[in-house]
């Protein structure tokens, strides 16, 4: 495959029914799901097993390690081919969350890799809804050492130690590896993550799975050696909404996240750029042109552009998300 047949390209979306789960992703993201308490739409993956295939254009029916195999550096971008090999960093989603998530956490790097021989989990959400009086949880509301917060978990009282944050409508949060966190009920998101499904839960409010008749299994011994202790409590992020032009607003060692607000029209030139892209439409609609290969964005599709693209084209009112290492 040579680089110049790569176009921006799009997937197949996966839905995940979750106990949490809701009915909204039909509504705002326009589409049509079947099935009830759908809680995540994952839209780019190469996670082993669940490997997004492509939707459209010469490559429809490819999954992403496939295409990635064909031409490694066009698609991913020379220094990304450096860092991770021929494996896609990233885990695009969006999530729909009618009830509370489970509190939880995720390791980093280095425990992933000894545990799991994975990538950790370092992420980030933009609230696409939001209910009144939503919140997430971000961390402890107060310094706690591992024996306290062993304590509080075995007496039932982990609640009383979380830090609860209102969250509303167009606003972000990074959530990094090692934080204790949880999102809240009444909330989509858009969520950016490195590769991994690695998950360790530590409190679920008691819950039975209606789908198991059961309660979800709990990984108190795993988390506890998980958690970073010493992470400050995350808050919102702020977002610059200049038009026609990226607004950088979150810049991690595992990913780049811009926000980008389209207004008639804006070329993006990434001739400079040795990574591929990701775009995600949180609002709106556009026309992105690039290699004589026309496309229409709407709100909740994701695209992925290719390293060996040298730039875009949009034209019409939308807002992006754009995702970059």
């Amino acid at each position: 495959m040579k680089k110049t047949e790569l176009y921006p390209l799009q997937f197949v979306p996966q839905y995940e029914y979750r106990l949490w789960g809701g009915d909204k992703l039909n509504a705002i993201l326009n589409r049509d799901i079947e099935g009830n308490k759908i809680g995540e739409s994952w839209e780019i993956s190469a996670v082993e097993g669940a490997p997004s295939i492509v939707a459209d254009g010469p490559f429809k029916g490819l999954s992403l390690p496939e295409l990635i195999e064909r031409n490694p550096e066009a698609l991913l971008g020379k220094t990304v081919v450096e860092q991770h090999g021929k494996n896609f960093p990233l885990l695009i989603k969006f999530i729909d969350a009618k009830i509370p998530l489970s509190v939880q956490v995720h390791p980093n790097d280095e425990l992933a890799k000894e545990r799991h021989n994975s990538l950790g989990k370092n992420e980030m959400w933009y609230i696409m809804e939001a209910e009144k009086e939503a919140e997430l949880i971000l961390g402890f509301n107060k310094k706690i050492d591992p024996a306290s917060y062993a304590s509080a978990l075995n007496e039932n009282r982990i609640e009383e130690h979380l830090h609860r944050v209102n969250i509303q409508k167009g606003e972000a949060v990074y959530v990094p590896a090692g934080l204790v966190h949880a999102i809240g009920g009444g909330i989509v998101l858009a969520e950016i993550q490195q590769t991994s499904d690695i998950t360790y839960r530590v409190y679920d409010y008691n819950r039975i799975d209606a789908k198991t008749g059961t309660k979800r299994a709990l990984h108190q011994d795993m988390a506890i050696k998980a958690i970073n202790f010493d992470l400050e409590q995350q808050e919102v992020l702020q977002i610059e909404e200049k038009p026609n032009q990226s607004n950088l607003f979150l810049d991690t060692p595992f990913f780049k996240t811009a926000f980008l607000v389209v207004e008639e029209s804006i070329k993006l030139n990434y001739k400079t750029r040795d990574a591929f892209s990701v775009l995600i439409c949180v609002e709106g609609e556009a026309n992105l042109m690039a290699n004589d290969h026309p496309l229409m964005i709407t709100k909740g599709q994701t695209v992925l552009i290719p390293a060996a693209q040298d730039g875009i084209h949009l034209k019409g009112k939308a807002k992006f998300l754009e995702v970059t290492l």
